[in-house]
């Protein structure tokens, strides 16, 4: 793969507005696409332009999607700047995200946790991600 590959994260969910909604005004995604009784499914892609990876929620109306299988179900992100860091977690607790305590340690170290309305957690970690 190279630099144009383009990583989709795609989830089932029971909350299709309201997770879109948390998800916009918690990280800033925009919504990139959005789809209606596709085949039975609703969905929303979300993400910034400028990224090659976006999140997909979907919703079956024939179906339940359920809550997270475990609490180790994370979306990372590394937020270097300090200050950057403290804008996009206190984003988070206003856009509904609930802080909680990492099920690993580790991403209590230099981070801090947060669960959606589905039981998916996030970290917003601060520090450059060691790859870079």
């Amino acid at each position: 793969m190279n630099k144009s590959t383009v990583l989709r994260v795609a989830r089932p969910t029971d909350n299709l507005d309201q997770i879109t909604k948390m998800y916009q005004d918690g990280l800033g995604f925009k919504v990139l696409a959005s789809f209606k009784d596709h085949d039975g499914f609703d969905g929303v892609i979300i993400g910034l332009e400028s990224h090659n990876y976006h999140l997909e929620f979907t919703q079956c109306v024939s179906h339940k999607a359920g809550k997270a299988p475990t609490k180790d179900n994370l979306l990372v992100f590394y937020v270097p700047e300090k200050s950057e860091w403290v804008r996009v977690c206190d984003d988070m607790e206003k856009a509904g995200f609930m802080a909680v305590s990492s099920f690993n340690p580790y991403w209590d170290q230099s981070g801090k946790t947060f669960e959606d309305i589905d039981g998916y957690r996030i970290v917003i970690q601060n520090g450059r991600w060691l790859g870079q």
